[in-house]
């Protein structure tokens, strides 16, 4: 540590490095986020509303499709509802009309009853608008991490210490 006080022109490449690393992170997901179309290219499953297709902590990709095709009844989308932060995976059980206007009617697998809870107020229908993407592929229990950062606000700091620990200290 003393090494690294001693030299600050080491230090400010760990710096930059450092710097460089999270901005190249950030442009891949603003790149994917383009490619994909969709705000939120990657989410992880929160809950077990969606069970058994997809599992509390897996990883999922999504693909904004309605460049090509309409969204259809099965197929298994990511939405936001107004007024709330977390995007909701459910499928599609019910589609009125077509095109942009299309109302939908999402359900989660686990679940008894369809999502006109979960809408906001005065909301009875999903239109396109409100969907981020449709589900393409996905990883199990990759996202699991994201879930205990989320749980445990703690851990944040303390991995971003270690990562940050790591660069400063890390020899070349």
């Amino acid at each position: 540590m003393l090494s690294v006080l001693q030299n600050p022109r080491q230090a400010a490449a760990q710096l930059l490095n450092f710097g460089l690393i999270l901005s190249t992170a950030f442009m891949m997901w603003k790149g994917l986020s383009v490619i994909a179309d969709s705000p939120s290219p990657i989410v992880v499953v929160l809950s077990g509303s969606m069970e058994p297709a997809f599992q509390r902590g897996d990883l999922l990709f999504l693909w904004n499709r309605n460049w090509f095709e309409e969204t259809k009844v099965g197929e298994i989308v990511v939405y936001n509802v107004k007024g709330k932060d977390i995007p909701i995976v459910h499928r599609v059980v019910r589609k009125f009309g077509v095109g942009d206007e299309a109302q939908l009617l999402t359900k989660g697998d686990n679940n008894v009853a369809d999502d006109t809870e979960l809408y906001a107020r005065g909301q009875d229908y999903l239109v396109r608008k409100d969907i981020i993407g449709s589900v393409v592929a996905y990883i199990p229990f990759v996202g699991y991490v994201t879930i205990l950062l989320s749980e445990h606000p703690w851990l944040k700091t303390v991995m971003l210490g270690i990562m940050g620990l790591v660069v400063v200290l890390q020899r070349e």
